[in-house]
């Protein structure tokens, strides 16, 4: 007991913070950096726009389906080390980008190892920051830096993405992403693990085989939407029957008293489980809005990378007001509050972005980005601090896992409705950008009626097992 009381008095520290929020900012900068490059990419590639956006969805995708066993992991290998190992395989995913020849080395370097490097490293970042910082205010911080750092990820990868590929090469990103990887590696050197690992741990392999195949093959269900619906649709009825298939699964361990990859105990939480959903939304919104903008600015409008780069700085600039508030809202406000403005806000900047469709020039669409960037920033803290706070330390690896999985599959649906419905080709028109936007309306609106039924003063609800450890 007093050497985790050690490790976590000694951890409170920005330069314990710093690599924790560097893991985040690259993992959710990598998820949308390409949204700039989509036009020079495909033709140095030798490939089209929608290979490109494929790769795209394909990271996300693969990052949701492995981020629950790669959760679980945590227990087994420790925190730390999947923290390393995660930024090691990201790193050889990121230089393998830089020199792909085609598509398939790119999906290879991109979607794939990256997408499971960045699974395996984003679990230990939410499991280490509910664990060093205790306190309600003091996690609300952490949490506050971490999700700012992701949300400013998210939406600087257009700016800092589109910059390099305009002034070197856009596989001068893949190296910036290596080269950031090297550094954090260089900070987590000193970080320390709270609890012991637990090697002799059971892995639910064909749980893990189970879920990751279920959500694979749903979203490619969605992908399949625009190009033979029947097909489409039977893809994503195999998907829900495979998810079905595991939940039946799980139950059956938990009857055998074993140990199952995803403990239903989870889902028996309702501020957890409204959590989850907020996250889920909120970074569909996020992802699908970046996708939205960036490929209708490149191939509608033939704005270049750095141009469309350019535009998005008005996102950052919100998500980084309301993000690096967190703290200071959270103690003032209830965390549902700030979910349903969030959302409120969010929908106002989506109106924003509708009304300018036909709008000439880029800088129209800047208000709407600003007011988006404010609205999700507001509530990406609360959310992830409502979820992980609601279970103990013990469960931290699942709800980690579960947690992220839910808000990359939300970046899956996002960029994966939009591509879908945002039709890129020579015959693309506003039309597409209109079909689009209607859905992530729809999302915000969904999103401010899950938020009113979360608790208004009251702190999540902690299990008994929280309130002993």
């Amino acid at each position: 007991m007093s050497s985790q009381a050690e490790v976590r008095s000694g951890t409170t520290t920005l330069w314990s913070l710093l690599p924790l929020a560097l893991a985040q900012f690259i993992c959710s900068f990598a998820g949308s950096n390409m949204n700039v490059m989509l036009t020079d990419m495909s033709q140095d590639l030798d490939t089209s726009i929608q290979g490109i956006q494929l790769s795209i969805t394909l990271f996300l995708l693969v990052m949701a389906a492995l981020m629950i066993p790669f959760g679980k992991l945590t227990e087994q290998l420790g925190r730390k080390t999947c923290l390393v190992l995660g930024l090691a395989v990201y790193g050889v995913g990121a230089v393998i980008s830089a020199a792909s020849p085609g598509l398939g080395v790119l999906i290879l370097g991109n979607s794939i190892l990256e997408g499971a490097g960045t699974a395996l490293l984003i679990p230990p970042v939410y499991i280490l920051v509910t664990m060093y910082w205790t306190g309600v205010a003091e996690r609300a911080r952490a949490f506050g830096l971490v999700s700012a750092a992701g949300g400013v990820g998210a939406a600087t990868g257009p700016l800092i993405g589109g910059w390099i590929a305009a002034t070197i090469s856009w596989r001068a990103a893949f190296i910036f992403q290596a080269l950031v990887i090297v550094v954090i590696l260089i900070l987590a050197v000193r970080l320390k693990d709270p609890r012991a690992r637990e090697p002799d741990k059971p892995f639910d392999v064909i749980g893990a085989v189970l879920s990751a195949l279920g959500l694979i093959v749903f979203v490619i269900g969605i992908l399949a939407t625009d190009n033979n619906l029947p097909v489409a649709l039977a893809l994503m009825a195999v998907g829900i029957g495979v998810i079905a298939l595991f939940f039946w699964w799980v139950r059956r361990l938990e009857r055998k008293g074993r140990d199952p990859l995803l403990s239903t105990a989870l889902f028996k939480i309702r501020v957890s489980n409204l959590g989850l959903i907020t996250q889920n939304f909120q970074w569909l919104l996020l992802m699908g809005i970046s996708m939205l903008v960036a490929s209708y600015l490149q191939v509608v409008r033939n704005y270049n990378a750095i141009d469309t780069g350019i535009i998005f700085s008005a996102a950052t600039a919100g998500i980084l007001v309301s993000s690096l508030s967190a703290g200071a809202l959270v103690r003032r406000f209830a965390q549902r509050s700030l979910i349903v403005v969030g959302f409120l806000v969010t929908g106002i900047g989506l109106l924003l972005l509708l009304i300018v469709a036909t709008v000439p020039g880029a800088w129209a669409f800047a208000p709407g980005l600003l007011t988006i960037g404010l609205g999700i920033g507001l509530m990406l803290t609360p959310s992830v601090n409502i979820v992980q706070s609601a279970f103990p330390e013990k469960q931290q690896g699942e709800i980690s896992g579960l947690s992220r999985s839910v808000s990359n599959l939300g970046s899956s649906f996002g960029t994966a409705i939009v591509s879908t419905l945002l039709v890129l080709n020579a015959d693309a028109n506003a039309g597409g950008y209109l079909a689009a936007i209607v859905p992530l309306l729809a999302i915000a609106a969904v999103g401010i009626v899950i938020a009113i039924l979360l608790p208004g003063r009251a702190k999540p609800t902690i299990t008994p097992a929280a309130a002993e450890t």
